[in-house]
């Protein structure tokens, strides 16, 4: 084990209280020790616009103390003004004689961290556990890398795959704590994005921030639960003239409305990643199109036997196994009584 590795684990959990507060940020966290390996001061990125962890943790200290100091940070410090002044002149600031970092950070606005503190006269140790230090921030890796949206996608279903009997009922598949911790699953991503189908079968709440529903012929009902809270993005295929004037609700009208387009849209809008809960349909047209980057599979311990049951993704007819998509179990999570699998694309 590197001697760095349990205080960059401290800087991974310090990170994680971010979590669903700092996009379009990164998760970071920091720590703090003297010459003895002494913690001597954490911080954390708490919210979007506010400091910085490494200037979360030095302000804490008088100068004198954390001179000649060592500094564990998840992402390698930036070196530009943002909605607060570069990290890299605080750490030159406070004498900090020691940078160790997980992950290099791609944004281009944030570039040359590293060698602003090499040339400061700082050492300077890389690639710390980076690849949990890369999974940390992976929502962020992907809106900088790919310039696009992350897509995570919840299903929740029998030991048959079925989401609902084949009359609808599907109250309830899952246990209320596996229900629960779902709710906490979904305060970590920007947006829930669902359609309008269940949204009228349902009449589900989805509380949170941010919405988008996919609605191409209009057909939900506004005095819906899910539009007494929160911000709304609706996407239709209606004209805006035939749109209402509803003022939590932006409408986003286009003829050609793929799922590619829809994610397109969001990112321009600092969505920088969404939380897929729907019916089959979209849920298949998702993974049709390779658009799951993350995917929370809840498995409970009951079977349907009902052959005309829907299913978690509705396709069409595939002639192999070699057809299948392919997914990498990441983690396995037990809900008692149900099981959540969480799986990322291959």
């Amino acid at each position: 084990m590197n001697e760095y590795d349990k205080y960059m684990k401290t800087c991974f959990k310090l990170a994680q209280k971010g979590m669903g507060r700092t996009s379009p940020n990164p998760l970071v966290g920091c720590v703090v020790i003297d010459r003895e390996g002494n913690i001597i001061s954490t911080g954390y990125h708490k919210k979007y616009g506010e400091n910085h962890a490494e200037r979360d943790a030095l302000l804490k200290l008088d100068k004198n103390t954390a001179k000649d100091g060592t500094l564990v940070v998840n992402l390698e410090p930036c070196n530009h003004y943002g909605k607060t002044p570069p990290c890299t002149d605080i750490i030159i600031e406070y004498g900090i004689k020691r940078v160790v970092i997980s992950s290099r950070d791609t944004n281009p606005k944030a570039a040359g961290g590293i060698k602003r503190l090499q040339d400061a006269g700082i050492e300077v140790i890389q690639g710390v556990l980076e690849e949990e230090g890369n999974k940390l921030n992976e929502i962020f890796f992907t809106n900088i890398n790919e310039k696009r949206t992350f897509v995570a996608l919840k299903t929740a279903t029998t030991i048959d795959g079925k989401i609902a009997t084949s009359t609808g009922d599907s109250k309830w598949i899952t246990s209320d704590k596996a229900r629960e911790y779902a709710y906490k699953l979904r305060k970590q991503y920007d947006a829930i994005l669902t359609s309008s189908s269940t949204v009228i079968a349902d009449n589900p709440k989805m509380v949170h921030k941010n919405k988008i529903i996919i609605d191409r012929c209009l057909r939900c009902d506004f005095s819906s639960e899910i539009f007494k809270q929160g911000e709304i993005y609706l996407f239709t295929q209606k004209a805006p003239s035939e749109c209402p004037k509803l003022p939590q609700i932006e409408f986003i009208c286009s003829k050609e409305l793929s799922l590619q387009y829809v994610l397109n849209e969001l990112y321009k809008r600092k969505i920088m990643s969404v939380f897929v809960e729907a019916g089959g349909k979209l849920s298949g047209a998702f993974l049709k199109e390779g658009l799951i980057d993350k995917l929370y599979h809840f498995t409970a311990p009951k079977i349907l036997n009902d052959n005309t049951g829907k299913s978690a993704f509705d396709g069409d007819s595939v002639a192999s196994v070699k057809f299948a998509k392919e997914f990498h179990l990441e983690s396995i999570k037990k809900l008692t009584p149900d099981v959540l699998l969480t799986y990322t694309r291959s």
